[in-house]
Order: C-alpha cells, then structure tokens, then sequence
C-alpha cells in the first residue's frame, strides 16, 4: 500500500493530480484509512511508517522511489502544507486503487499524511478473458517465495494489534507492489456487458470459525481424536501414542494440561502442512481403500475440539515444518486468520530455513509469534523436534487450553504405574462417562463411549498400528475373529457384494449390549447399532455382535461418498436404508436360526471365541492359536517365536474361512487343556450330547455342557487323529 501511496505522491509534485476542495463524502463507499509518516532513523533507505484506525500496523521502506520524489521530503511537505492551506483533497488513481490524499492537522509539522484508498474492479469488455487467482476462504494468495498470508500480513491484514511494529517486522521489509499489480491484472473475470462492470465478492474466514469447527464433534469429543488418528494412518504410521500431561504455561502462569498426538509416519512438507492447515480441498482424485481422509477439515474440526490451540511439527526426509492454528492468536480480530507457518529445509546433517517457501525475516516473525501464544521456546521446541532421531519422520500435534468441563476439563486422565500390571495402567476418559444415545439402548456399561483405549481397541477393522495411551499398548481386537458361533453372510444390497460376519460376544452379553459395527474404508463409522428386532426389544439378540465393512456401497461411482464430514455415522440416502433393511432381516435369521432354537443363554456357559488371536509386536501379524488355548496368559508384548505359536515372522498371516457348521462344546469356565487332549475329548463329548438334544432342538438340562455352532475354521487344518471321526458325521453344510 505505502508503494501506491508514494507513487501518488509522486504524481501530486508533478502536478497530474487532481484536487478536491472540501473534505471527502462517502456516499456509501467503502474505504480504508491509512497513514503514513516518514520516518529517519539512520536507514539508507526512506522509511515510511504505516497506520491503520489509530493503530500501528508496519515500518516499512520504500525500495526504489520514484525518481521525481525529493529524499529529503521537501516537495511533500511543501504539497501538504498546500493542501491544508486552501482544505484541498488529492485524488490520485494508480490502476484498481482510487487514493484521497487528506490535508494534514493544524499542529501537523507536514510529516505525517492521511490516505484514503478505495480499490475498484476493471471495466470488462465482452471479447476480456482473464486467467486468474482463486482465493477459497481463508487461504491467502502469497507473492513467489513467500508463506500462505505473507503477502497480505505486509499490508496489515493478518497483522497482530496487539505487537509493536518492532517486534512485528524487521527493519526492511520486501516491496511486493510489482506482484499487487500481477494480481490486479490477472484477476479471474466473466464476460459482461460493454456498458456494465462487475464485482466478486471473495470469502474470508472470521476467526470465530475455528470455534465453529470444533463444533463438528460437540456430541462425542472422541470422534475428535480419532480424526488425529485417521491422520496418522493415513500417512502409513507404525506408532501412534496419545497422551496427557502437564506443561508451564506462560501466559496462564501455571502448569496446564496438553494433550500430544505424535506418530512415525511419512510425515509433511511444506505444501501439505500448508494445505492441512487450510479450509478444505479437493476430494482425491483417485479411491484409495486404505485411505480414510477426504473432505480436508479433520484437523481442524478435531482440533478446535479438543482446544484451543494446537501446535504441529512434522517431519519428512528432506524438510521440517511447524503450523500454529490458534484461536488465542487470532482472538479479538475483524476480518482473516493468520496462521504462522515455518519450515526447514535439510542441507547436510542441518535443519535451515526453506528460502523457497519464505525469506528469513518471515521465519522468525512467525516463530516469535508461536514462542509468544504457546508454552513452546526454542528450548522446548528442539527437544520435541529431537524425537524425530537424526533421519525420522512423523508428525507431532500438541494441544492445549483444553475443552473445559465446568470448573475441569471434559477429558480426564490417569498417568497410570510405570511397571504396573495391565490393572495399573493409565488411561483418558470423558469425565461425564455419558452412553451415546442409540435406539433401543438400554445397557450403561458401555466403555467404547467414555474410554479411549476401549474405543481405539475397535476403531480399525484389521488394526496393524501399535498405539499407545497414557503410556500403556493398546490390545486391539478384531471383532470379527473374536466371536462365538461366527456366521459369514453374503448378500447384495443395491447391487454391490457386502460380506456381514455374526456372532456371540462374551464380553457384550456381559455388559448386555448387541449391535452391528459398521467400518467404512477400515474404520469404525458405527458401533452397537441395533437392527430388525433390536430396536423393539432391549435384551432381545444380547450379545450379538455383526461387523461389515460397506466401504463399496457407500462410495458412490460419482466420487461422492455417503458418511458424515465427521465419520460418525451415515447420510440419510438410499443405499443406508437399504443397508439397515438387509441387516435386520439377517440378524433376525441368525437369532432364529442359532440362539432361541438352541437356548445358547442356558447357564453360566461361557461364549469363548471360536479361535484365539494374538497379534504379534513386531510383524503386527494375527496368529491363530487353539481355541481351548487361553490368550490372558500371554504377556503384554508377544512375538512370532513365543508358545504357543512357536513360529517366524516370515510365516503369512492365517485366514478364516466360511463354508462349514462344525459342533462344538465348551465348559463353564476356560479349559486349559493341551490343544490335543480337548480335540480328542470333544468329538466324544459332542456325539453324546447331541444325543440328549430332544425333538424341540432343546439341549438336555442334566447336562452341563451346551451345543454350540461355529461356522468358519481355518484353512490351515491339522490332521485329524482316529477318534475325531466321530464327529464328522454332525458335520454338514449350512
């Protein structure tokens, strides 16, 4: 703006200004107020300062002065002190800008200046095409070799009032009026009238809107977290800890809690964490299955969440990156969001500044920013950037001025007991420990609502990431291998294959829930959703689990997809109601079918899962054990060569498949027999008790073990021993 303002100037000395007596009346008109000043403070330069309604904004100089422009300021003083005299106005345009020189107060020594500037739109002819720059919400278009927003945090719009303009800028400041101009110039048009003009009203975010994010997870605060953990999976991560802990906090004058989401991925460069940062972006052009992320807002709305302001420093190979998306930064402005951005380029065994994406004056105003509204210094933040080893990738968030709870927080933490057994172990809760609504619910016991470790157990469908809360390995349990009686349904709905896989929880019965655990490319969208009659009756299919994945049926062929921009739950379209259709009638079936007819709720029975799985730490590979094999006794890091698999890592991985009903017996209780030994006893025990099964299909109640149905086995089989033929002959097709 000060380059205009010179330049009007410029032209005011060499007469080609037209002056306005009077003083200047809007007439509805827009315009901005800016003054400037001359400043000597030993620069070679002439140095101009800039203020705005009565504020501070910038020190800047003037590079390359218009030639016609004395250095001592003479013939502007002298102009000035001709406008006041005869109370003229100058009205210079210099192309889309329209600038209304004031004349200067009485007690003004003719060294200070007033500007009014309006910028205006071109005058179109029908035959003008302009191919031009898009800004999309708060996404601010930067001069070559600068940052998102540079260019428009040198003319004050993203400019903090509540720093100095000495703690703002450095004592030179680039002139970027050469690409205002490119700008001007090349602005996208449409063909209009010869006599008529147009405007475009461009969209800029207010600062509010980071709290209207947030307000994406208002109804489920772990929905937020699990956004940052989409992330982290998305970029192909193999660890993942969140935790809680306590950090001096500069500006509250205490320690106050931060919650740390830190993984080894790829990691971003500088356009990625740019483009993360900014408000939404195109959809992938391509569908990947194992990718989650697609509508562009996921850190943002699960950040704004959790708090207030959120740190992120991230790695890759070759450069480093740090993005501040704050609410407490930005608080108390009118009009666009700055979010500071600093990266690293690596030369060598050296992290320096990437002068392709910023010069150094806009490094260090953008880490004095951070180090200002963050508990963060250069201290703290070399010591978190040192978790990334000299050659390590991964991305780092850190959030704090977390979502309040009255007078506490709405997350609750325990650090748990550093070698603790699995009872000692820490863990994050919601502090209100409320269920989510759900029809036909009647159960409170439902730890996948208020625990994270529960929910995070679930939230992929074949889980191979090692994640970490409080400290403590999170067990994953894959639902679908873990089940009693397992039954595999195919079906088309709408056309497209889906695979739903049934079966008893004994851990659900316990806590009297069932339901249908819907994943959408890998990931938990809904839990425990209750279908056919379900809904209608509260213990009616307890302890019923289904899991399907309706990643095909939910992707529309047009790139358009069915799930809700926060991936907890599923738009209101045709394929979901169909969907809720075809599970009700196959719940329904199985409960007919394999439950009332054979009273599988008889007693204490025990619903163990068909086969036992174990993952192990270090291929992240499931293996299967014997099902009589106890998997509790296990130690908390298991691996390939360990009993019971005795095994390498090498090895693939063994499926399940469908195809066959295989009559099965289970006692009260765990059997910790040999794999063998149960084998041999289970053929003669369920041949007897199949003969005490009467007409009805009701076991014998004398009896004190129930007939159970399993429905997969592995591929894999071991050979049979004499004895077992017994039982080949109750072995039929479903």
């Amino acid at each position: 703006m000060y380059a205009y303002v010179v330049s009007a100037i410029n032209r005011v000395c060499d007469g080609r200004l037209f002056l306005k007596k009077g003083a200047i009346k809007r007439r509805g008109k827009k315009y901005s107020l800016v003054s400037f000043e001359k400043l000597r403070i030993g620069c070679s330069q002439p140095l101009v300062k800039l203020t705005k309604d009565q504020k501070s904004i910038s020190r800047v100089a003037c590079v390359n002065p218009p030639s016609l422009i004395s250095s001592s300021g003479k013939r502007v003083a002298v102009f000035l002190e001709f406008l006041q005299k005869y109370e003229r106005v100058a009205i210079a345009k210099l192309g889309l800008y329209e600038l209304y020189i004031l004349p200067p107060d009485e007690d003004s020594k003719f060294g200070r200046a007033t500007v009014l500037y309006q910028v205006k739109e071109p005058k179109l002819r029908p035959s003008q095409k302009f191919d031009g720059l898009k800004i999309v919400a708060a996404e601010i278009s930067s001069p070559p070799g600068s940052l998102a927003g540079e260019a428009s945090m040198s003319n004050s719009d993203l400019i903090e009032d509540r720093i100095s303009a000495q703690q703002r800028y450095p004592e030179v400041i680039r002139d970027y009026s050469c690409y205002l101009k490119a700008i001007g110039s090349n602005r996208l048009g449409y063909s209009v009238g010869p006599n008529r003009s147009f405007e475009r009203n461009y969209v800029t975010a207010h600062p509010s809107y980071l709290k209207t994010l947030g307000q994406a997870h208002s109804s489920w605060i772990f929905g937020a977290i699990a956004e940052l953990v989409d992330n982290s999976r998305d970029a192909k991560a193999t660890k993942l800890e969140v935790a809680i802990s306590m950090i001096y906090s500069k500006t509250a004058s205490k320690d106050i809690p931060m919650l740390s989401v830190i993984d080894d991925g790829q990691g971003m460069s500088h356009s990625d964490i740019q483009r993360m940062v900014s408000f939404g972006h195109g959809q992938p052009e391509t569908d990947d299955p194992d990718h989650i992320g697609r509508y562009g807002i996921g850190f943002k709305t699960g950040a704004m969440r959790l708090g207030k302001d959120a740190l992120v420093l991230t790695q890759t190979a070759n450069s480093r990156s740090i993005a501040f998306l704050s609410q407490s930064l930005n608080e108390g402005r009118d009009v666009q969001l700055e979010v500071p951005i600093v990266s690293y380029r690596r030369t060598g065994q050296y992290m320096e500044v990437d002068a392709s994406v910023h010069d150094e004056d806009s490094a260090k105003y953008n880490l004095k920013i951070i180090k200002k509204f963050s508990p963060f210094d250069k201290y703290l933040i070399g010591e978190k950037a040192g978790i990334f080893n000299a050659e390590g990738t991964g991305t780092q968030i850190y959030i704090w001025n977390l979502d309040e709870w009255g007078s506490t927080y709405s997350l609750q933490w325990e650090a748990g007991m550093t070698g603790g057994s699995s009872f000692h172990q820490g863990g994050i809760f919601i502090r209100s420990r409320r269920i989510r609504s759900r029809p036909g619910q009647i159960s409170q016991m439902v730890p996948l609502d208020y625990s994270l470790k529960s929910y995070l157990e679930v939230i992929f469908l074949d889980p191979r990431m090692k994640i970490y809360v409080q400290g403590a390995l999170v067990k994953s349990r894959p639902l679908a291998k873990s089940l009693n009686n397992t039954v595999v349904k195919d079906g088309p709905v709408l056309g497209k294959p889906v695979q739903l896989t049934l079966g008893l929880s004994q851990l659900e019965w316990e806590q009297a829930n069932c339901g249908m655990f819907l994943y959408w490319h890998g990931r938990l969208i809904e839990a425990y959703k209750r279908v056919g009659s379900m809904i209608h009756n509260g213990d009616c299919g307890r302890g019923i689990i289904g899991v399907i994945d309706v990643t095909d049926l939910m992707d529309d062929s047009n790139g358009h997809v069915w799930v809700h921009n926060n991936k907890q739950g599923f738009q209101d379209c045709e394929a979901y109601a169909e969907l809720e259709r075809w599970l009700g009638e196959k719940a329904d079936e199985y409960l007919d079918k394999y439950v009332d007819k054979i009273q599988l709720r008889k007693g204490n029975v025990k619903y163990k899962p068909d086969h036992e799985w174990v993952q192990c730490d270090k291929c992240r590979k499931w293996r299967m054990l014997g099902s009589d094999f106890d998997s509790k006794t296990l130690p908390l890091e298991w691996f390939c060569y360990m009993k019971p698999f005795n095994g390498r890592c090498e090895m693939p991985e063994e499926e399940v498949e469908k195809g066959l009903i295989t009559i099965s017996t289970k006692r009260h209780g765990y059997n910790t027999e040999g794999p063998n030994e149960s084998r041999n006893r289970f053929s003669e025990q369920a041949s007897s008790e199949l003969e005490g099964i009467s007409e009805d299909d009701t076991p014998n109640e004398s009896k004190q073990n129930d007939v159970q149905l399993s429905h997969k086995r592995p591929r894999r089989r071991l050979t049979r021993s004499s004895s077992c033929g017994k039982s080949a002959d109750h072995t039929s097709n479903p």
